[in-house]
């Protein structure tokens, strides 16, 4: 898979794996004008519905200061907007509580036909460390801009400045992982701030040296073009499921992610996937591996149904994905739950059943604890030697629980980058729509504790810390270094 489309499946995957709704098939007219009283109204159900349903959506803004910024924007939808900007505006309001999973999702059909029609971007996707921009991978034909280049500012504008308001369309606890995200999608949010450009003036910074360089846009078949003539990174492909021997001792794992991205239709079928792990096991067992690395960087996550079987091979007592589970009975949630009930056969006995008994007898506004069976380790054979994750800003969701699971219950050491996603987290997204435009609004319905306990919103931070190069490269130089770690504490 070329870097380019990479990129764009993974901004993809991510949607899918942190909750993302599934919007109609048929595809809206962006162009299409809401009326000022139509925006209003949406706004006003788009406030109402996430304070009824949200768990605490005053967790990182205050009350006074959501309100405040509901007034400025319904006193300013005073003309109508495109059905594309009315989207954008919404999900505006929607990020400003900085929780991930309260959000409308980016009108992704619009930005693919625009690219279709031979739409123009910045081929440039940043990466951003510690709130600097540098230039993550070019897919320019300049010679003037490499790779690690410090990206000042575009077109006159400082880079940080840039960063603040295209960040503006990402629902994100943190700025660590909004900038994680805005990784793979800023030349799509730069066009939705400031259209399509035939040019940009970029402003970078190499060996204490400033240049401003003018770097056209170029269309996704451009970048495709330049991408094919270009070595390939060290191969941290999203998608990817392999598992091998590093040497006589040393085992790797890279499960991919946890929901069946081979069959999408049958998106929550575990069924491959268990088996795939279990010969995964069985050849480590098999080959006297002493020490097991499961990599899980770039991971978009999923669902623990497939994550569970995996971790049993190496737990020693049985585990789970929280230490509390507490849900908030809202009118949406029970709504979105009974629509699964109805809508899947068999479900009498499931998840939702449970759920939907729960919403029956607690009232609304109010939190309930919800219990699920602990996952067990495996009665026969299970990986006996050391075991080792690795993760990083890009490991999502799932991917993260799976994480802090290792770390919380000693089953192994985390080594990597901190994930910007959260272990302790809003989650177990649901949705409701507005009235007048339709547009799907998600947001979750559980506050999700990790097994610690440790009621911070954060992420899993290493016990063994390695940096990520600004720069990708032929070699897995992280997984070198840990691996020379193993090797010498071995």
């Amino acid at each position: 898979m070329n870097l380019v489309k990479q990129l764009l499946c993974v901004t993809l995957c991510i949607s899918a794996s942190l909750g993302a709704t599934v919007l109609a098939a048929d595809t809206p007219d962006w162009d299409e004008m809401i009326a000022p009283e139509a925006l209003q109204e949406d706004l006003t159900a788009l406030y109402e519905g996430l304070r009824e349903s949200h768990p605490d959506l005053f967790a990182h803004r205050s009350k006074t200061e959501y309100d405040a910024k509901f007034k400025s924007m319904l006193n300013s939808l005073d003309e109508p907007l495109s059905r594309f900007d009315a989207q954008l505006m919404l999900q505006r309001f929607a990020a400003y509580g900085n929780v991930a999973h309260a959000r409308i999702e980016f009108p992704n059909e619009a930005f693919a036909e625009f690219r279709d029609n031979g739409g123009k971007t910045l081929p440039i996707y940043p990466r951003i460390v510690d709130g600097t921009a540098y230039v993550g991978t070019n897919f320019s034909d300049e010679l003037g801009i490499q790779a690690g280049d410090e990206i000042v500012a575009i077109n006159g504008r400082p880079m940080d400045e840039w960063l603040t308001t295209v960040a503006e369309l990402s629902s994100a606890d943190t700025p660590y992982i909004a900038h994680s995200l805005l990784e793979f999608t800023f030349p799509r949010d730069l066009w939705a701030v400031i259209g399509e450009q035939a040019t940009f003036e970029l402003t970078v910074r190499r060996d204490g040296d400033l240049r401003t360089i003018s770097i056209d846009a170029t269309t996704q078949a451009a970048q495709d073009k330049v991408a094919e003539g270009r070595e390939e990174d060290s191969g941290l492909d999203a998608y990817a499921r392999s598992f091998r021997m590093i040497d006589d001792n040393i085992a790797y794992l890279r499960p991919g992610p946890f929901y069946n991205v081979e069959n999408p239709t049958e998106l929550w079928d575990n069924s491959a996937f268990i088996a795939f792990i279990d010969r995964a096991f069985t050849h480590f067992i098999d080959q006297d591996a002493d020490a097991l690395v499961i990599d899980l960087r770039q991971n978009p996550g999923g669902d623990n149904s497939f994550s569970d079987p995996m971790l049993s091979w190496i737990a020693d007592r049985e585990f789970r994905f929280y230490d509390e589970f507490l849900i908030r009975s809202s009118d949406a949630a029970a709504a979105a739950n009974a629509e699964r009930l109805d809508t899947r056969p068999g479900a009498a006995e499931s998840v939702s059943a449970m759920f939907a008994r729960e919403y029956a007898r607690v009232p609304r506004g109010e939190s309930f604890a919800f219990e699920l069976p602990f996952a067990q380790p495996r009665a026969d054979d299970r990986f006996e030697g050391d075991v080792y994750a690795l993760i990083n800003r890009h490991s999502f969701s799932n991917a993260v629980s799976v994480a802090a699971i290792i770390q919380d219950y000693e089953f192994g050491i985390v080594a990597g980058e901190k994930t910007s996603d959260m272990a302790t987290t809003f989650g177990a997204m649901e949705q409701f729509t507005l009235p007048r435009t339709g547009i799907a609004v998600g947001f979750p319905k559980a506050h999700i504790i990790r097994p610690s306990g440790d009621r911070k919103t954060d992420g899993v931070t290493p016990d063994w810390p390695i940096n990520s190069p600004i720069v990708e490269g032929a070699n897995d130089i992280v997984l070198d270094q840990l691996v020379e770690r193993i090797r010498t504490t071995g």
